[in-house]
């Protein structure tokens, strides 16, 4: 196979262009591209700081798997020899400057530790297949000073976030909210403990909160063990009804309203401009708090504006990081309505969860600022598009009349075809022998605060592609039949 010279050989193409000559039957291919990058490296045919092409140019013109180029490309970062750049691409490095103490390349890259299966009926963000960006993101904690990694591990931390790991938080929110005054973000362990703390700071057992009609199955464990009442707010296919959260204003008194108004969670719903607008004027009226939960905020490419940056005076902004970096880092940045409320918030995470990992927050923050969270972001995103396709193409036959699947996030909304019930399907589904329970269905009763409909989630983020396929494909063949013609009556 022909091997050019990229900016060098006599047919003057540019770096992309490199393709490596790959000898038959000479151990495993991915192996073989590295050796080939490295022996072009050394003999001059490539350059240091040259671009290598992007890695599906390289797999077409080589006829190979893009795992395979995917994988070489992280040994080459592995041994020193390339190194990425967001939105540039990959750019080949001189060998001599190696990082000391690297691991032969004999050597795999390992955890520790055994990851546990992931629970299928958690709403996850699909694990980008891309060995390169792995490498990257590993590389945040080899970096980390020795004194500075023990004093992280044997000390306790500021609760609220040290001053790096809030400037981290406002750059990474910038583009939603605006620039903020530090005083007026915490850093917190996770949405769980954020939520905690402001409704311990808001509300008192036997007040009564107002939340979407189908919500966060977190928030409700939350308010049941808080003693508090949560007052539905009814929905369209639009999200929260104004007149309805209204009526509850008028009736119940609430202390705060809870929501998450993009890729509502179950529903998938992004509450457009004009509603957030009309929402937002109601809770001024009635001087009712909101806590936005902003899970997923992150994930749409031109989302509405936050209701923090409608009304930031009204609003206790909650940003996690689990759907748009990963769920292991618990950390979430909570933005306060004004800073005054610093200190009472702080007080309520120092008696009820403590601090955020400086671990994770150390992590999240090194992440922010070299833009590998950022490019993070970019590939969860184009696998959530792959699976949201997927499931589209397989689930289309089953869907209702008028249903659609949400253009942005991993999760979906199913109502249930005519003649199917939840509990029909979800016990049909979880029966024994079905090979489709790679995905995890919950019915809508998890997230009710009033009758419940005929409706199931579907997370889409958990399983591994082939898993979700096989299990798309079951939930689908199921759906097609009548469950009078799939039960067994004795």
């Amino acid at each position: 196979m022909r091997r050019d010279a990229p900016g060098a050989g006599p047919s003057g193409r540019p770096a992309e262009f490199w393709q490596p000559a790959l000898p038959q039957g000479a151990g495993p291919l991915y192996r073989a591209i590295v050796d080939a990058m490295e022996a072009d490296l050394a003999t001059g045919r490539l350059a240091p700081g040259a671009r290598l092409p992007p890695q599906r140019r390289l797999a077409a013109a080589l006829g190979i798997d893009l795992t395979t180029v995917s994988r070489a490309y992280a040994e080459a970062a592995r041994r020193g020899l390339l190194e990425g750049r967001v939105g540039q691409g990959s750019f080949l490095r001189d060998p001599a400057e190696a990082r000391p103490g690297a691991p032969p390349p004999s050597a795999p890259l390992s955890l520790p530790l055994a990851l546990a299966p992931a629970d299928l009926s958690m709403n996850l963000p699909p694990c980008p297949a891309d060995p390169l960006l792995a490498a990257r993101l590993a590389q945040a904690g080899q970096a980390w000073q020795p004194a500075a990694a023990m004093a992280m591990l044997l000390r306790y931390q500021v609760v609220g976030g040290c001053a790096a790991e809030r400037e981290a938080g406002l750059a990474w929110l910038a583009p939603r909210l605006g620039p903020l005054p530090a005083e007026r973000l915490l850093v917190c362990p996770g949405a769980q403990g954020a939520m905690l703390a402001v409704l311990n700071a808001l509300a008192r057992p036997g007040d009564t909160i107002c939340a979407e009609a189908l919500t966060y199955p977190g928030f409700r464990a939350l308010a049941a063990h808080l003693g508090l009442r949560l007052a539905p707010v009814a929905m369209d296919e639009e999200g929260m009804l104004p007149e309805s959260f209204e009526a509850q204003c008028r009736h119940q008194a609430p202390r705060a309203l809870y929501c998450t108004p993009t890729l509502h969670n179950p529903t998938a719903i992004t509450l457009p401009l004009a509603r957030r607008q009309a929402l937002l004027e109601i809770a001024r009226r009635h001087q009712v708090p909101v806590i936005e939960d902003d899970a997923y905020g992150a994930l749409p490419e031109a989302p509405p504006p936050p209701l923090a940056a409608l009304a930031p005076e009204q609003v206790f902004h909650i940003a996690s990081l689990s759907k748009c970096m990963g769920p292991a880092l618990r950390l979430a940045y909570l933005v306060l309505p004004e800073p005054r409320w610093a200190a009472r918030l702080g007080a309520a995470l120092r008696a009820l969860a403590g601090m955020a990992s400086p671990l994770g927050g150390a992590l999240a923050s090194a992440w922010i600022r070299d833009g590998s969270a950022a490019a993070l972001l970019q590939a969860i995103r184009r696998e959530a598009t792959a699976r949201r396709a997927l499931a589209a193409r397989l689930l289309a036959p089953a869907l209702p009349p008028g249903a659609t699947l949400p253009e942005e996030g991993f999760h979906l909304w199913l109502p249930l075809p005519p003649g199917w019930s939840r509990g029909e399907l979800l016990a049909r589904w979880q029966g024994a022998g079905n090979p489709g329970q790679e995905i995890g269905l919950v019915g809508s009763d998890a997230f009710a605060l009033e009758a419940p409909p005929e409706a199931v989630r579907l997370g889409l983020g958990a399983p591994e592609a082939e898993a979700l396929r096989r299990g798309l494909e079951t939930l689908a063949d199921l759906l097609a039949r009548p469950p009078a013609m799939s039960s067994l009556v004795v």
